[in-house]
């Protein structure tokens, strides 16, 4: 074979299949350097002044060779910019530093911990039988685990709050709140959303509504227009409210479980009341979405799943409510309104 022939066989080699799936088997490694940088503050070390991997090694206490490579893989998709031997920061890179106002760096460093490495390998127990990697650990659940160890609890705590910030700012930035009257959070840990609804709209009142352990850790939100309430909602009545409103969780849960917490709303909710799912629309495309990687984080942790938009609407109906529209937003949630059938 002539070398230009081998040098257009390597193009289509390049092209091709085999590029598809190191690409995409590549990101599994991309993801673990993501996570780390986030546990080592990477990010914080780095200011506005282009560092080596073995200045910023000194600060962070990593090895500065592994961390050059690393660096390096990163800067390849975006994450930090490299140019010679020196690192800067991207808009990416800068939203793992602990003091961006929209910080993922608590959320990300999740995806490094002991518990989760110990979850990913057991994939294939999820793939075997559709049940949560997450049952290997603790055959109670995911929750459990959670409530078992206060350490596991402050981590989700500090990842759900790091999560939302996008997600809250560009809730508000989407829904009229205004005349809500008074919200349940159902579900609402700790409280983020629904202080910065109530805060935004000034008729408004909220209740959040959660599990005890995670009231407690909420007390120093609770003011005249914002109450805590302890239930399990899967055992206690809600609130009796006039807007009712679940972020991120209905896709914690398989299709028996969501059922049941809808239909504790619908027995909740007076007539007037208003539904407000706030949740990933998996998409009818078939190409990449964050929701579809998502839903397999669901598939191991908590045995839940993403829906797409028939999903979501088969559901309300099943528990008693009409789907009237769904409201995009500019992060990766949507608000999905309903109302009582």
């Amino acid at each position: 074979m002539a070398a230009s022939d081998d040098h257009h066989a390597v193009l289509d080699r390049q092209t091709g299949p085999f590029d598809t799936l190191t690409a995409a088997l590549g990101g599994l490694f991309v993801g673990h350097c993501l996570a780390s940088v986030a546990r080592f503050s990477v990010a914080d070390a780095l200011d506005d002044t282009p560092r080596t991997a073995q200045e910023l090694a000194e600060v962070t206490g990593a090895n500065p060779e592994a961390l050059s490579r690393v660096l390096r893989l990163l800067a390849a998709h975006g994450v930090f910019a490299a140019s010679d031997d020196r690192f800067t920061h991207t808009g990416a890179s800068r939203m793992l530093r602990s003091d961006h106002p929209q910080s993922w760096r608590d959320f990300v460093a999740t995806f490094g911990t002991e518990r989760t490495v110990k979850q990913l390998g057991y994939f294939d127990y999820s793939l075997q039988t559709g049940l949560p990697a997450t049952n290997k650990l603790n055959p109670d659940g995911f929750f459990a685990i959670l409530q078992s160890d206060p350490e596991a609890g402050r981590i989700f705590d500090a990842a759900m709050v790091s999560k939302a910030r996008i997600q809250v700012a560009s809730v508000l930035a989407a829904y009229d709140f205004s005349d809500c009257g008074t919200i349940a959070d159902i579900g609402g840990g700790q409280g983020h959303l629904l202080q910065a609804v109530v805060d935004a709209a000034e008729r408004t009142t909220g209740i959040l509504f959660d599990l005890p352990p995670v009231i407690e850790r909420a007390a120093e939100i609770a003011s005249d227009r914002l109450t805590l309430q302890a239930g399990d909602f899967f055992k206690d009545p809600l609130p009796v409210c006039d807007t009712y409103m679940l972020m991120d969780v209905i896709h914690d849960w398989d299709v028996e479980r969501a059922t049941a917490i809808l239909a504790a709303v619908r027995k909740a909710a007076p007539p007037h009341a208003r539904l407000l799912l706030v949740e990933s629309v998996v998409p009818d495309d078939p190409g990449p979405d964050w929701s579809k990687a998502m839903d397999i984080m669901m598939l191991i942790h908590t045995g839940g799943r993403q829906r797409t938009h028939s999903e979501h609407e088969s559901l309300l109906q099943t528990c008693g409510f009409r789907l009237e529209r769904v409201v995009a937003t500019t992060s990766d949630v949507s608000i999905l309104e309903a109302v009582r059938a």
